[in-house]
């Protein structure tokens, strides 16, 4: 994030300085969250394959809980007395990835590169977990609940990757594209 937002108020307990880089922590992971969900719809409606019902009704109820946890991340800025920032253009401005760039493709295809999705997103959690173990145990057990479900949904992928021996097809595998080439 750029700057230290502008906090009108926070919660008791915890001190200005401390609730803007939570507040900062917060905005990434909506952020994430944001781009997530939108991420997850464009592959619901790209997937084609002969698994193409099965892994387009595994991925609704995934974007519904994403979505969900978008709104619970900018209900805890507010809280901390912070102004969630949701909008398109700013998200873009914000993040630090770039866009999913698979259009039309296979079921395997677009879970591939769904790994390595679900590994920056999950991440990128679990080293906000670590900084606000420091900061704020109330937004760590927030996101310890969240990371828990997109390692869930993670797995959900995964298994459609894996072969018996346990080996993911994207072993190796740190971009989208090369991903879904070796799907």
């Amino acid at each position: 994030m750029a700057s230290t937002p502008t906090l009108h108020f926070t919660t008791p307990g915890l001190d200005e300085k401390t609730a803007a880089r939570v507040v900062e922590l917060l905005q990434s992971r909506l952020d994430a969250c944001t781009d997530l969900h939108l991420t997850l719809k464009h592959v619901h409606w790209n997937v084609v394959g002969p698994h193409f019902i099965a892994v387009h009704e595994m991925i609704d109820p995934q974007v519904d809980t994403v979505r969900g946890f978008a709104d619970a991340l900018a209900e805890r800025i507010a809280t901390l007395g912070g102004s969630p920032q949701g909008t398109p253009g700013g998200l873009v401005g914000r993040r630090a990835w770039d866009d999913y760039d698979i259009g039309r493709a296979t079921t395997q295809q677009h879970l591939a590169a769904l790994d390595v999705v679900y590994q920056g997103v999950i991440s990128t959690y679990r080293d906000g977990i670590k900084e606000l173990d420091d900061l704020d145990l109330v937004t760590q057990d927030m996101f310890i609940g969240q990371t828990e479900q997109l390692e869930l949904f993670h797995w959900f992928v995964r298994a459609h990757l894996e072969d018996t021996g346990g080996r993911l097809s994207t072993a190796g595998d740190s971009t989208e594209k090369d991903a879904a080439a070796d799907a």
